[in-house]
């Protein structure tokens, strides 16, 4: 067993030693550069990610104006509409608190959490980072010591260190619980992200078999396939009919996201009623891989920059 796990750490060692991007990343992933200037970490970190030197004077792409927007927009003041305990009374006051996902809890610490009385299904989720998340199905198979250690270990970070961006910085970790909800498939809930820029909706794309096959197909706001991803692969045979609530949908992601830059608008859809998922202002943290390069740029053109800073 142990030379079995030795081999293992010598093979990812020697992937990291082969890359040096690598060691950057993972050097950043612990920590080790939280010292250096926003702007510094920013420039390593684009390069390390993309191989492309990030310009700053004369940003043109969609993750290149997403970098300008870390350093130069007002990320800080977004923090109630990303924190996902604060944002809920956001939605409550502008769409209603009937598009909200019910909430069964909320505590500050794991140990706080009574599990004698969740139901049998349920979601935990840290309020301040992404991917802090652990989902229940079946409670009697549920694994008490992975999730304590999985949020627990969130809880310690502050998200903001990750990838410098702002509206993270402050947020005060708390741990909240959610309802268990899933779709018309009765396995997953597909995820609707509605990117906006100036309040007005431009393209959709929809997650789907994320815990299998993690797949993304991309669509205009009159619902027409487009070829083109974003990280994460596109399937043209995968066929997702046109949400029934479309137009409800596009206009809630331009009352959420009026008056802002660009934001992506994530909202669900269970038996035809909506539910909100979150705000994005950073969306993949301004890092993920456009293919074709020319969507980049496209979205790039869609996303306008304060003048006064350029």
């Amino acid at each position: 067993m142990y030379k079995n796990i030795f081999s293992t750490l010598m093979t990812r060692l020697i992937k990291i030693i082969k890359n040096p991007r690598r060691i950057i990343l993972v050097l950043m992933n612990k920590g080790f550069l939280n010292w250096i200037s926003d702007e510094t970490y920013i420039k390593i970190q684009y390069r390390a990610f993309t191989g492309k030197k990030l310009s700053l004077l004369l940003p043109e792409t969609y993750n290149e104006k997403r970098q300008w927007l870390k350093l130069y927009g007002n990320l800080q003041n977004y923090i109630h509409l990303v924190d996902k305990f604060e944002v809920r009374n956001y939605i409550s006051e502008t769409i209603g608190e009937d598009y909200l996902i019910p909430l069964i809890g909320v505590w500050d610490r794991f140990d706080d959490i009574d599990f004698d009385k969740l139901p049998e299904q349920f979601v935990l989720k840290c309020t301040h980072d992404s991917g802090g998340l652990v989902i229940c199905t079946d409670k009697t198979k549920f694994n008490l010591k992975y999730a304590r250690k999985k949020i627990n270990r969130a809880l310690k970070q502050n998200f903001y260190y990750k990838y410098r961006e702002k509206q993270y910085k402050t947020i005060n970790p708390k741990i909240i619980c959610e309802k268990y909800m899933v779709d018309e498939s009765g396995k997953e809930l597909k995820d609707y992200k509605i990117f906006c820029f100036n309040g007005i909706p431009k393209v959709i794309h929809v997650d789907y078999d994320r815990f299998t096959n993690h797949k993304r197909n991309f669509y205009d706001i009159d619902w027409n396939y487009l070829p083109v991803s974003i990280k994460v692969p596109t399937d043209c045979n995968i066929i997702i009919e046109k949400p029934s609530k479309l137009d409800k949908m596009l206009n809630i992601a331009k009352i959420l996201s009026k008056g802002y830059p660009h934001v992506r608008v994530d909202l669900y859809l269970i038996h035809d009623k909506i539910y909100f998922g979150e705000l994005t202002f950073s969306h993949g943290a301004g890092f993920e891989k456009f293919e074709p390069e020319e969507f980049g740029y496209q979205m790039g053109c869609w996303l306008e920059l304060p003048k006064d800073r350029i």
